[in-house]
């Protein structure tokens, strides 16, 4: 992460410490963060801390994790490698290519199209959506026209929003997000919208943009649970998810803890019954338990996350589901933290392998790796290949 535009920590991080009565000896016995990196944060010779240190002094000081960065910290974005990839999208997200000629694309013909590439999207090929997204924000924008092309136009933007999130082309994210609750069809869509732009402010690093809105929209489209369908109880669920994952990283546990037990009400409303809508929809007592692991991994409690993870059924879930791989990360991290070097690094191999295009875009991947090998004398192969699909320098 880089560019706080509170400016630096230290200033910060010394007066509410002294506030506090705290030496930075004390500080670093209450935060778990060590004392050489307190002074040189203090010192302004420590660059932009990792949001789990900002969170681990912030609630070892009592504020919040936002008071203590004092304000919004812009993310780092996409490499040049993905940005030139994905150039071609951003450039028909602003002006659709121009038609070659031939018959012009029907709302059926796009529908499916639409629908054909969601097993990309599902799969984590994202060199081959880069591929394919051209072409289809063209021919969706020229059928956008009709209402019932209007809905296959917002399901793409929305498709096309998240995987712009997934690879860190914040701006572009935002745009085509902004399009897609734009010619939203209703409160339900919206809210679908709404969560990934709350995962979106959340990788950005803006968390208490991210929990006004997730609050904002869970209170709008919270259902009655008597007779809620499934739908709804998604929708709701995952705003909850969102405003749980916000108060997570802003150091507020307890309220963290609430929007959990309401997102898992929502998962056992729903109980066996599927949710419409596709895999960006998903959402089940499973989709709780995978937040709940990643709870305990922001509260620093790994042998929870351990625990957790080992009591989830992993039956009929993809490979290369995100949420799955996500949480494959939280349990690398944790071995890391219960010093299972090893078993780490086993961890984060299956992740490469099951989604190699995916993992490289995981800030948490490379945080994970870079611990990993400054524990190690010497570097297996293995780490060498895997420390350069995250991009971290050796």
């Amino acid at each position: 992460m880089s560019g706080a535009t509170g400016g630096p920590i230290g200033v910060r991080l010394r007066e509410v410490r002294k506030r506090r009565g705290l030496s930075q000896r004390e500080l670093a016995s209450a935060s778990g963060v060590s004392l050489s990196a307190i002074r040189k944060m203090e010192q302004d010779d420590y660059g932009q801390p990792r949001m789990e240190t900002a969170r681990a002094l912030a609630v070892a000081l009592g504020v919040s994790t936002t008071q203590l960065l004092g304000g919004v910290r812009e993310s780092a974005g996409p490499t040049p490698e993905v940005t030139d990839r994905w150039a071609p999208v951003r450039a028909a997200l602003d002006a659709p290519p121009p038609d070659p000629g031939g018959e012009p694309p029907t709302v059926g013909g796009v529908r499916a199209a639409v629908a054909a590439t969601m097993p990309l999207a599902a799969g984590d090929r994202l060199v081959e959506l880069s591929g394919v997204l051209p072409a289809l924000l063209r021919d969706a924008a020229a059928v956008a026209g009709d209402p019932a092309g209007r809905r296959v136009h917002a399901a793409l933007m929305r498709l096309t929003g998240w995987m712009l999130t997934q690879t860190r082309q914040f701006d572009a994210a935002d745009e085509a997000l902004d399009r897609a609750l734009a010619t939203a069809h209703d409160d339900l869509d919206a809210a679908a919208v709404v969560s990934t732009r709350c995962w979106l402010l959340l990788r950005r690093g803006h968390i208490d943009a991210a929990a006004k809105l997730a609050e904002e929209w869970a209170d709008r489209v919270e259902p009655r649970m008597s007779r809620a369908e499934p739908a709804e109880l998604a929708a709701w669920g995952w705003l909850l998810l969102r405003g749980s994952a916000a108060a997570d990283r802003d150091g507020r546990a307890d309220d963290a803890e609430r929007l959990l037990r309401l997102a898992g009400s929502a998962a056992a409303a729903i109980g066996p019954r599927p949710v419409p809508g596709g895999f960006l929809r998903a959402f089940d007592a499973r989709t709780v338990q995978l937040k709940e692991a990643e709870h305990a991994m922001v509260s620093d409690r790994p042998d929870e996350v351990l625990r957790l993870s080992a009591s989830i059924s992993w039956e009929g879930m993809r490979p290369t589901s995100n949420n799955l791989n996500r949480n494959k990360l939280d349990q690398a991290a944790a071995r890391v933290r219960l010093r299972q070097h090893a078993a780490a690094m086993d961890t984060l191999v299956d992740v490469w392998q099951a989604a190699p295009q995916w993992l490289p875009h995981q800030p948490y991947a490379r945080d994970i790796m870079a611990q990993v090998i400054g524990r190690r004398r010497t570097l297996t192969p293995e780490m060498r290949v895997l420390a350069d699909v995250v991009g971290l320098p050796l």
